[in-house]
This record gives C-alpha cells, sequence and structure tokens, in this order.
C-alpha cells in the first residue's frame, strides 16, 4: 500500500470547515468497508507542516478514487457529494451500467446536478413549483451554453385522468458520439409531493434514494380530520409516510441516505422509522461518526440504511 495525504478544501464557511477533516475520515471509513474492502486503511486527520490533512494507506490510486475525493465548491455542494457518495457506496449498485439516483425531496436540484455530474441517471421529486420553475430554466439554460447534445422538454403528469404535478424530462449527452449511440443519461424531475413517488417511478427502478431532508411545513405529511386534510410539522411524521414509498422504488440491496437534523428528531427514532419500513440500518463504525453542527439550530446527521436483497 501507499501512503496519502487529502488536502481537504471546505467552503469559507468557518462551521463546516472546522469539521470537513472529521467528515473526510468518516466518508472515507464507508468507502474502505464498502467498495475498497481490504485497499484502503483507517483514515484520520494530521498536521503537516501546520496545514491540516487527512492521510490514509491504500492501494495504488485510480481515476475513480481521485474523482470521488476532491471536493469543490460550496459548503452544501460538498456536503451533498459526501451524502450521495456513502450512500451509493452503502448499496449494491450494478457496475457496468449507470447508477440510477432518486431526491424525493430534491428542492432546487443540487443533489440532481451531482447525479448527473457523477455520470448517474438523475430523478427528483418536489412539491414547490417554484423550485422547478428555477432548476427546469437552470438546466436548460446550462445544456445550451455548455452545447451539449440534449433533448428537455416540461409535460403534465397524469394518473387515472388527475393531474399530479409537471414533467421535466430531459437526455443528455456527454459527447456526440455518446448522443448518437443512445447512451445519453437522464433528468427527471416531477413537480408533486413526495408522497406521489411511487406513483411516478416503477417499482425496485432506483439504486439509490437520496436527500436533504427540509423541515418546512411545504414537505410536511398530511394526517386526515374530519375537516378534511391538514398539514403537520413533524418530521417524524414525513417519515413514518415517505419511507415506506420511498422503499418501493429501491432495488433490492439499494440504499436509502438521509441528511437528518437531530434538533428537530433524535437519531435512534429517525433510525427506528427506516427500521420499521423493512430496511437493514447500517449503524455502526463509520457511520456513526458524521454529526455536525450546521448552525445554532442545526445539527445534522447522516442516517443510512439498505433495503435486504
Amino acid at each position: 500500500m501507499r501512503s496519502y495525504a487529502l488536502l481537504v478544501h471546505p467552503s469559507a464557511n468557518r462551521v463546516y470547515a472546522d469539521t470537513s477533516a472529521a467528515l473526510t475520515v468518516a466518508e472515507l471509513g464507508v468507502l474502505a468497508r464498502t467498495r475498497l474492502v481490504g485497499r484502503l486503511e483507517a483514515a484520520e486527520s494530521s498536521v503537516i507542516a501546520g496545514v491540516r490533512y487527512v492521510t490514509f494507506a491504500a492501494d495504488p490510486a485510480d481515476a475513480d478514487l481521485l474523482t470521488i475525493l476532491k471536493y469543490p465548491g460550496k459548503t452544501n455542494e460538498v456536503f451533498t457529494k459526501l451524502l450521495l457518495n456513502v450512500t451509493v457506496w452503502s448499496g449494491n449498485a450494478v457496475s457496468g451500467r449507470p447508477v440510477r439516483v432518486l431526491d424525493p425531496m430534491c428542492g432546487r436540484g443540487t443533489t440532481l446536478n451531482q447525479v448527473l455530474m457523477n455520470g448517474w441517471h438523475a430523478s427528483g421529486l418536489d412539491v414547490d413549483g417554484r423550485d422547478f420553475d428555477t432548476y427546469s430554466a437552470f438546466l436548460r439554460t446550462w445544456l445550451k451554453t455548455k452545447r451539449l447534445k440534449h433533448d428537455a422538454d416540461v409535460t403534465p403528469v397524469r394518473r387515472e385522468g388527475v393531474k399530479l404535478g409537471r414533467r421535466l424530462h430531459a437526455e443528455v449527452g456527454a459527447t456526440k458520439d455518446e448522443w448518437k449511440a443512445g447512451a445519453a443519461l437522464t433528468v427527471e424531475y416531477v413537480n408533486t409531493d413526495t408522497l406521489n413517488t411511487r406513483a411516478v417511478h416503477k417499482a425496485a427502478s432506483m439504486d439509490a434514494v437520496v436527500t436533504d431532508a427540509p423541515y418546512g411545513v411545504q414537505h410536511a405529511s398530511r394526517t386526515v380530520t374530519g375537516r378534511g386534510a391538514r398539514l403537520t410539522r413533524s418530521p417524524l411524521d414525513l417519515l413514518r409516510e415517505a419511507v415506506p414509498v420511498w422503499v418501493d422504488v429501491l432495488r433490492p440491496g439499494g440504499a436509502l441516505g438521509i441528511a437528518w437534523n437531530t434538533h428537530v428528531a433524535a437519531r435512534d427514532d429517525a433510525l427506528a422509522v427506516l427500521a420499521s419500513a423493512g430496511l437493514e440500518v447500517l449503524d455502526d463504525g463509520a457511520y456513526r461518526a458524521f454529526p455536525h453542527r450546521v448552525d445554532q439550530a442545526i445539527q445534522r446527521d447522516v442516517l443510512v440504511a439498505r433495503r435486504p436483497v
């Protein structure tokens, strides 16, 4: 094995910068026990010539490892990449074909963009029409600016005569040859409630479900009362309703990863919801090393579980 020192480049956000080395150690810990078993030894935070690095021993690095360990961009982009990596590594996505990833509460598409950058198929849902419009306009403009071969349009989504929302469907060819060969990647974003996930995606069609769970009332679960539907603000209520729907679209062996604010609901309570949906919770070693402070109101953690084969 060779020795490596990884210079971590977090964003300028001080709070995230203070914890980025520890999060990178945890991310590498998951990689060591999933995709690089026996090829990557324990990582640790080290100071070399007054500069903080993450050091580890591994087999000679290939291009894939180098790509995985780059941390460009702002804090949310850095964390999104970590969440995406840890979740996909924890599943059994089949090599030789593009991975399919769903973000069932995708907002303005940060996860979708990272999935596309990884060379995978991206799918998302979100109930906020403004977020949908913003992302739809951004993606089409970006594709034109980059002069990538693509096709993108927005169409209504209906089931049994009822309109569920709108769908952005884009196909993107990284090169002209790939486009001609029909090897395009897809980006699909449906503007609808996350509880409609199963209505717009086939069962067992996703390798991973990844989401940075929001806490606003717009994504709250709906409870039927004598006067009709009402919104509740409990994030656990949302998980209890949504996770079984998300699990339906996961392939056996696929993984679910959620960024979670432990100030609003304890980690163990959230993991219990995942377990009750029939998922195998991953809750030892490196998987317990992700908690970090974002601001006074948010102590963020990463919850990972896998659908049994």
